[in-house]
């Protein structure tokens, strides 16, 4: 039987010594590693690759929900455990909205915890007990898909990474300010009155983050229409082309919620939040390999149909498509309405 490796995070040496005893005790586990701070768990997860994350989330140097999302987004198969002493109900949905596996409190009996590693081992999720009342009504729910802007998109997205208002600021070239009053109003559309609270929502309805066809097709005063039928990831670095090719699959299925990321990392991200139906990569976004990405796609959203993009349609680019699990590959300049309706009823509909 292969051995499962993991790696113990935790700042107190008596916690990780009782932790460490419950994992010798289960055949086929392993601790290759024990740290106490966020850098050195950073550190370690590049040098040990463990197959397992055993963490405490109130480390120094360690925040909590965007640390989870970046560990995630490089780890998609490893499975994370969360050993808390904090049983806050958003703290909770937010670890859990990351993608952790389960989620343990520390004032739980050690046999509880070995029975969440044997869990989640044979590939379920851990609540302790004391948390399932809390969260079995559900997270604040979103009444509606809001109508947010690509600003207001690209503001929640940095929100949801666990940037401060003037990280945010810096990366979209704002002014503090002009971050806030932005937030105050994604807040006043979310229904919510916190960052956490924000987050929260978006990681329990990450369609949020895209936006339905018809809202699109809404200026060009078409229809109304009933909820979305399936969701379409778009990756391409050039700004103006995603733009052109949204309006294009707004018209062709206006029941679709629309996503788009301009890089590997993003997209990886989107897609292990949404699990899109089908996704449009442009083989160069920029410094970056389109074909990585669609490997990166596929490994955390298996089921997803991706179609490979290009204004150079090579032939070797094809075959590496190919190879990465792309299902086709298009010209850009052939993606018109009548082709992008064909690709739909072929892969989707």
């Amino acid at each position: 039987m292969r051995t499962t490796r993991i790696l113990l995070a935790d700042d107190h040496a008596v916690v990780r010594a009782g932790i460490r005893k419950v994992v010798e005790e289960i055949p086929g586990l392993e601790v290759v590693a024990e740290v106490s701070d966020g850098p050195s768990l950073l550190e370690h997860l590049a040098l040990e690759q463990p197959d397992f994350l055993l963490v405490d989330i109130s480390m120094p140097d360690f925040d909590p929900i965007r640390s989870i999302n970046q560990i995630r987004t490089q780890n998609p198969a490893m499975k994370i455990l969360v050993v808390s002493a904090y049983d806050d109900e958003f703290y909770v949905h937010g670890l859990l909205g990351a993608g952790v596996n389960g989620y343990h409190l520390k004032d739980q009996p050690l046999s509880d915890l070995k029975l969440a590693l044997q869990q989640i081992m044979a590939g379920e999720r851990w609540i302790s007990s004391p948390l399932i009342s809390k969260l079995v009504g559900g997270p604040k729910p979103a009444p509606t898909t809001p109508l947010l802007t690509v600003r207001q998109r690209d503001i929640l997205r940095l929100l949801q990474e666990g940037l401060d208002n003037q990280s945010i600021a810096l990366e979209m070239d704002l002014s503090v300010k002009t971050v806030e009053n932005h937030l105050t109003r994604i807040y006043r559309q979310l229904q919510v009155q916190s960052r956490l609270e924000a987050v929260n929502v978006v990681n329990q309805h990450p369609e949020i983050l895209g936006i339905l066809g018809q809202q699109i097709r809404h200026n060009e005063n078409a229809p109304k229409q009933s909820s979305p039928e399936y969701s379409i990831l778009v990756v391409d670095d050039n700004q103006r082309y995603l733009r052109q090719i949204q309006r294009i699959l707004a018209r062709v299925c206006p029941l679709a919620v629309l996503f788009e990321a301009d890089s590997v990392v993003t997209a990886q991200q989107i897609s292990q939040q949404i699990q899109p139906r089908l996704a449009f990569v442009d083989v160069v976004l920029g410094e970056e390999d389109g074909i990585r990405c669609a490997r990166r796609i596929k490994a955390v959203s298996e089921q997803s149909r991706i179609v490979m993009i290009s204004a150079y349609p090579d032939r070797e680019f094809r075959r590496l498509s190919m190879e990465a699990g792309a299902v086709a590959f298009l010209d850009k300049k052939d993606l018109d309405a009548r082709t992008l309706r064909q690709v739909i009823e072929d892969l989707i509909i």
